[in-house]
């Protein structure tokens, strides 16, 4: 099921790949790889994929839960089609407390004790997703553990998410990704090296590009 949604990413272009031309992050950053699984919904076919296979995952991993949280962008369209495929309250979170009205960052009905399930789109570096589990846990929720469409591979994620105690599932991830792409020939085999190289050390690949 990886491989599937890897093809599915890379047909609808929520992900792109180009090692000649990279792409600026918001962070300034350049990178070859440019995901933005948004464009999923777009199309039924592997929107409906993608919401079930997070059910599937939830279920099998975490079983009942009272509420199912979306992170803020990405996260809100995807948790909402979850919870309503399991029949579930929705709240989503936002990246910080609103600066007017009732000062919110959950938005949406949520009590202390109740366990939950974050959903996100994408996981970088993992400290916007763990800023939503944060807000949870201050709330007095049990957070499971989060799913996500993709995840880079990156090693300050895995440890980010460890440090923070969180379980993470992804219905795909970058070594998968690269895989697919190479076997369906959106990169070429000169591509890989240099794929691997940014996957190691983002930071430094970037500044090799930026300078040179």
């Amino acid at each position: 099921m990886a491989a599937h949604t890897a093809l599915f990413l890379l047909q609808v272009k929520a992900v792109k790949l180009n090692n000649e031309h990279p792409f600026t992050w918001a962070s300034g950053r350049k990178s070859p790889i440019y995901c933005d699984n948004r464009v999923t919904l777009s199309y039924p076919e592997v929107r409906t994929f993608i919401r079930q296979r997070f059910v599937d995952i939830v279920n099998e991993a975490w079983g009942d839960v009272d509420v199912i949280a979306g992170v803020a962008t990405g996260g809100i369209a995807q948790g909402a089609l979850v919870a309503q495929e399991l029949g579930k309250p929705f709240v989503y979170v936002r990246s910080e407390a609103k600066s007017h009205g009732l000062t919110n960052q959950i938005e949406g009905e949520i009590h202390a004790g109740q366990s939950v399930v974050v959903i996100e789109d994408l996981v970088s570096t993992g400290k916007s997703s763990l800023v939503a589990v944060n807000a949870l846990r201050e709330k007095g929720c049990h957070v499971k553990g989060m799913a996500a469409i993709f995840t880079y591979g990156l090693a300050v994620a895995a440890k980010n998410f460890a440090d923070a105690e969180v379980e993470l599932h992804t219905l795909t991830d970058y070594d998968t990704l690269i895989q697919v792409a190479q076997e369906q020939e959106y990169i070429q085999d000169s591509d890989l090296q240099s794929l691997a190289a940014w996957r190691k050390n983002p930071e430094q690949w970037s500044e090799e590009r930026m300078n040179g």
